[in-house]
């Protein structure tokens, strides 16, 4: 009798490790695809990505880069006051995108052009995403808006 539960407490705790090793593995497996890395333009042009590499870029609109082309192409340029990336997004931007304003896009880089999926910007006159805000300051540009 003391056999037998001795080899089920083995046998459920064998199973339950099993099962702990799948889960795990599933699990990465789906965040795979899942995880955007930020990278500011500065990062993006000492250290560019993999072509197939899915990444947000966040920065200022640089003044002046903004040109919309035919249908819903629009390129310009994103800042941090150290190096500039030239983007390309096809879609209908945000009502707030603007010139000289946060934002962040998700993209993959194509030949030294980050090419946006999706684009994100800022919500109120005050607000500029973390991100965009510390790789502001590493850069020293950053100016607080209640200065």
């Amino acid at each position: 009798m003391k056999g037998l539960k001795k080899r089920r407490r083995v046998q459920v705790i064998v199973i339950a490790i099993l099962a702990l090793i799948l889960s795990t593995g599933l699990i990465g497996y789906a965040f795979q695809d899942g995880i955007n890395y930020f990278r500011s333009p500065v990062q993006v042009m000492e250290e560019p990505p993999a072509p197939n590499e899915v990444f947000r870029l966040g920065g200022l609109v640089e003044e002046g880069t903004l040109v919309r082309g035919d249908g819903e192409t629009i390129r310009f340029s994103v800042t941090d006051g150290g190096a500039s990336v030239p983007v390309v997004f096809t879609g209908i931007l945000p009502d707030l995108f603007e010139e000289n304003q946060g934002m962040i896009g998700t993209g993959k880089l194509v030949n030294g052009v980050f090419e946006a999926s999706e684009i994100l910007a800022k919500h109120d006159e005050e607000y500029v995403p973390r991100e965009v805000v510390d790789a502001l300051k590493e850069q020293g540009v950053y100016q607080d808006p209640e200065s």
